[in-house]
């Protein structure tokens, strides 16, 4: 190369030269901030990197920002949990108003209060160190991962507490899920429960039928569906569950009688008519009772027909008696008043059936002297088989009968020979002998059972 071709290039060297050195002056004549904002890019080769400590300044950093992220998940578990759970003890305080609902929310309140202590710690921990400065030393970040890795521990024990009382509210929250899942349906039966019933009211009214009484039950529950419709929330869920009940029972009772209404006016018809019948049927019958008490008093011994001599006079009193009670519940059927009709007429069939045995007394103890007094023999028979059929039962598999059952037995066989030898005489009492054979066959029946009732035990 030349020197004149070099003069150029030695030109173009100096005129670089004095380029760099007007750029070096500007950069000397700016602002001192400008400057400082603008050194770092002009050493840094265009790019950023942070001057902290080497490898293990950003190893520090790395694991406090570790320990702040694991610190973080346990802070938001532990908050989860505490929400769930409230919501777990604000079902129970609904439903459960014992000494042991009551304690579970104290003891949840405290380990509120140990939550808030450990959130605090944590949260002091973050807010006291700022993991993303670049001025970061490495003693603050270790001391910002001991901090928080601590806040960590702390959690993570809390949660554990919390979650073993979670575990032992089981039951409670159960038995308190179960009222809650049922409240609703139960408060729907009872309306629907309401609504038939003053529907069934409706169709008995359209029938002609006033049903009075069934109407005032319903509207007793009115004040009760008006609590329900206030909800649970006013009066608890226990009560609001037991009233439901109620009302739904009560307005059932009401649907099902108005159902039941025309066919129990029905009924009260029909009764009338029959008892009206039978009264006239035992006017009637009355009236062959003073033969029949001619007859025993022509036959037999005073003994024999004394207890029936009122028969006749007690009959027609309870006649009249049932006849004035039909009227009466002629009267109630007529105005509706159901029941008092339902009342009257018991009576009246009471009152026809006391009628009907004293009348049916005095024939029947005419067929039985007649019968005794033609062959006493065979009531004597019929007897005395009663007597030995329990006389082998108690000495079935034994040498010797049970005192128990061999003693009633012979006091039975000597009663019922002073009974026969009653009949000697003029005028035997048959009724008196009918009487002693009947206890003595009542005797031996009653030891059987006893015989029987003890073997089957022993069984």
């Amino acid at each position: 190369m030349t020197a004149t071709n070099a003069r150029p290039e030695a030109g173009a060297g100096a005129s670089s030269a004095v380029r760099s050195g007007r750029d070096l002056l500007a950069l000397m004549l700016l602002p001192v901030p400008l400057v400082l904002a603008v050194l770092p890019a002009a050493f840094a080769g265009g790019g950023t990197r942070r001057w902290f400590g080497g490898r293990g300044g950003e190893s520090q950093r790395a694991e406090a920002q570790a320990a702040k992220d694991a610190a973080a998940e346990a802070f938001y578990e532990l908050d989860t949990a505490q929400r769930d759970l409230r919501i777990s003890i604000e079902t129970i305080n609904a439903v459960d108003s014992s000494s042991r609902g009551r304690k579970a929310s104290e003891d949840f309140a405290a380990l509120g209060r140990r939550i808030d202590e450990v959130s605090h710690t944590y949260i002091t921990a973050v807010d006291s160190h700022d993991l993303d400065r670049d001025d970061l030393e490495p003693a603050v970040a270790s001391r910002a991962r001991t901090e928080l890795t601590r806040a960590k521990d702390d959690l993570v024990r809390v949660k554990g507490e919390l979650d073993r009382f979670a575990q032992g509210l089981g039951p409670l929250l159960g038995s308190a899920e179960t009222q809650l899942a049922r409240l609703a349906p139960a408060v729907e039966r009872a309306r629907q429960a309401l609504l038939a019933a003053s529907n069934a009211l409706d169709t008995v009214r359209a029938a002609g039928l006033r049903a009075d009484e069934l109407a005032a039950r319903l509207a007793a529950l009115a004040p009760e569906l008006t609590k329900l419709n206030q909800g649970a929330g006013k009066h608890g869920v226990p009560e609001t569950l037991q009233r439901a009940d109620v009302v739904l029972r009560d307005a059932e009772a009401v649907r099902t009688e108005a159902e039941r209404l025309p066919e129990r006016a029905a009924e009260i018809d029909r009764r009338l008519v029959s008892l009206r019948t039978r009264a006239q049927a035992l006017t009637t019958r009355a009236g062959s009772v003073e033969p029949v008490l001619s007859e025993l008093r022509r036959r037999f011994s005073a003994a024999c027909w004394q207890d029936l001599q009122p028969v006749p006079e007690q009959a027609a009193v309870n006649v009249r008696q049932a006849e004035d009670k039909l009227a009466e519940a002629a009267k109630a059927r007529e105005e509706q008043r159901w029941a008092d009709a339902t009342s009257r007429l018991s009576t009246v069939r009471a009152l026809l059936n006391t009628v009907d045995e004293a009348v049916s007394a005095a024939g029947d103890r005419l067929q039985q002297l007649n019968a005794v007094a033609k062959d006493p023999q065979q009531e004597i028979e019929r007897t005395r088989f009663a007597v030995r059929d329990a006389q082998r039962l108690a000495m079935a598999g034994r040498h010797t009968p049970d005192p128990r059952h061999a003693r009633p037995l012979d006091d039975s066989v000597a009663r019922l020979e002073r009974a026969i030898a009653g009949l000697e005489g003029r005028h035997p009492d048959y009724w008196h002998f009918l009487t002693e054979t009947e206890a003595v066959r009542q005797t031996a029946a009653r030891v059987v059972s006893d015989i029987r009732e003890e073997r089957g035990g022993g069984a």
